[in-house]
């Protein structure tokens, strides 16, 4: 495995390919814009969903599945949610192929196999759940609905980069429907909140919510909730979106209910969602020019070890240690690899699981067990010590607390030092160019304001923070009255 990759202050995009592809989490496929998860990313895309589905759960929700195609008629019901998506849809029109007469062993769409009405290959879910939902609902008595599903959503994009974007991707989507507008705008808040406290505690990536602006919502939505990070290269990220849906979708598919006082009404829904470009704001918040860094509370294992021997003797002896080391460990609910590989000298092993992360690294060779004691090696820090072999299992559940807490505090001092007040438009572009990160400034409003420094800067409106405090002041490119500062950034 090839450790040499580009350094992130030569080129961050090149270093976060090559690192993608080099510590085999993913690679482009034989399909255009679409990738192949490989077995180590999908451990770590694993533990994410393990986590949020278990914090799901936890707040009451419920998994499902839909289907994957949905009926153009369906599609186009709530307008501005088709009209929003409509140019990265891909689109299924005939059912079968046949042998091509003008060209033997090729093949050809069946022009009698034409669809009577078009597909939709999902690129979200809305259209198919609420017209499900209308069968669900007729009372007051069934609600709320609170569905999750897990699945995987196809948008054609032009332009593509594993993880982060991709025509087709992983995520989980949740739907939920309500009684009342107070309950819907309770559980988007309840869910974006859970984002930021499933970033924050397994991720080690510090997040900033708040709401997007009317340009920035998602399409069909009253209201958009976010969780927004800061790379290592001063762009945002948004990790995460919860959506207040009003009443749009059951309008668009007739979706009413009769309250407790007999009225009938619409219902009020949510959705929500975080996808597999989580990979991406993982690898960019942490990792440095020799790899991976990956939290403990999401690498596949978080401690790796590695004999160190010269003949079957001293292997069978070291075996024995690391056999009785991981069982100590695995009590204490921590994951352990013994990497016992004939094919690979220590050294390869070492860059390797550098290369991947892995939060800490333990070497045993035949000194080691005369000494009762081992090198452990931390990746975060890259540095190593001697521990007692009898202290170990103690001294590893303390440190990798400590690796976690570290990397999301060194992600927090770096993301507070990227957020800037800027009052006027020459410096909004100079810090923009030269420092990056988040620049806090008045904006008037105005959707126009807002096209306009995005076409002169490329930097967006990320959100408008939670619970921001109100203060006068001029819009730092129109000069207009202002009540409050928004965060610009350049994003991916």
């Amino acid at each position: 495995m090839s450790k040499n990759l580009t350094s992130r202050a030569e080129d961050y995009s090149k270093w976060y390919n090559e690192l993608v592809v080099k510590a085999n989490l993913a690679e482009n496929s034989a399909v255009r814009g679409c990738m192949v998860i490989k077995p180590y990313g999908y451990a770590i895309w694993e533990k994410m969903q393990a986590e949020l589905d278990r914090m799901f759960k936890e707040t009451g929700h419920e998994n499902a599945y839909f289907p994957l195609f949905v009926p153009k008629s369906l599609f186009e019901a709530e307008e501005k949610n088709a009209e929003g998506f409509a140019k990265e849809c891909a689109v299924v029109t005939h059912y079968r192929l046949q042998n091509d007469p003008d060209n033997p062993g090729k093949l050809r769409v069946d022009p009698e196999a034409k669809l009577e009405e078009e597909l939709v290959v999902r690129p979200t879910s809305e259209a198919i759940i609420w017209n499900t939902y209308k069968g669900w609902i007729q009372s007051y008595r069934d609600l709320p609905i609170l569905i999750n599903q897990w699945a995987n959503v196809v948008r054609w994009e032009m332009r593509t980069r594993l993880f982060l974007r991709t025509a087709e991707f992983l995520w989980q989507e949740g739907h939920t429907a309500h009684a009342t507008k107070a309950e819907a705008l309770v559980e988007a808040e309840q869910m974006n909140d859970v984002y930021a406290k499933f970033a924050e505690n397994f991720m080690a990536m510090p997040v900033i919510k708040g709401v997007k602006t009317e340009s920035e919502r998602f399409a069909g939505a009253l209201d958009t909730y976010c969780i927004e990070a800061l790379m290592q290269d001063g762009k945002a990220l948004q990790a995460g979106t919860s959506h207040f849906l009003g009443q749009n979708f059951a309008k668009a598919f007739d979706v009413k209910f009769t309250n407790n006082e007999g009225k009938l009404d619409y219902v009020w829904a949510t959705s929500w969602g975080v996808s597999t470009r989580l990979m991406g704001a993982l690898i960019m918040t942490h990792s440095d020019d020799k790899g991976l860094v990956l939290p403990p509370n999401l690498a596949p294992f978080q401690v790796v070890i590695v004999p160190i021997y010269k003949n079957d003797e001293q292997f069978e002896a070291i075996t024995e240690k690391a056999e009785s080391i991981i069982k100590e460990l695995k009590a204490l609910n921590i994951s352990c690899k013994f990497d016992k590989r004939t094919t690979h000298r220590p050294g390869a092993k070492f860059a390797q699981h550098e290369l991947q992360g892995v939060p800490l690294r333990i070497a045993i060779g035949p000194k080691d067990l005369e000494n009762n004691t081992i090198e452990l090696a931390r990746r975060d820090t890259l540095t190593k010590e001697i521990v007692q072999i009898d202290e170990l299992t103690s001294t590893i559940k303390d440190l990798l607390k400590v690796i976690q807490d570290e990397l999301f505090n060194k992600a927090l001092i770096y993301r507070d030092d990227h957020i800037t007040e800027v009052n006027d438009f020459e410096t909004f572009k100079k810090v923009l160019e030269t420092k990056t990160g988040f620049i806090s400034a008045h904006w008037d409003g105005t959707a126009e304001t807002e096209q306009k420094i995005k076409e002169l800067t490329k930097a967006t409106i990320r959100c408008i923070p939670m619970n921001n405090k109100q203060e006068d002041g001029v819009c730092v490119y129109s000069g207009k009255p202002s009540l409050q500062r928004v965060l610009f950034a350049k994003a991916y």
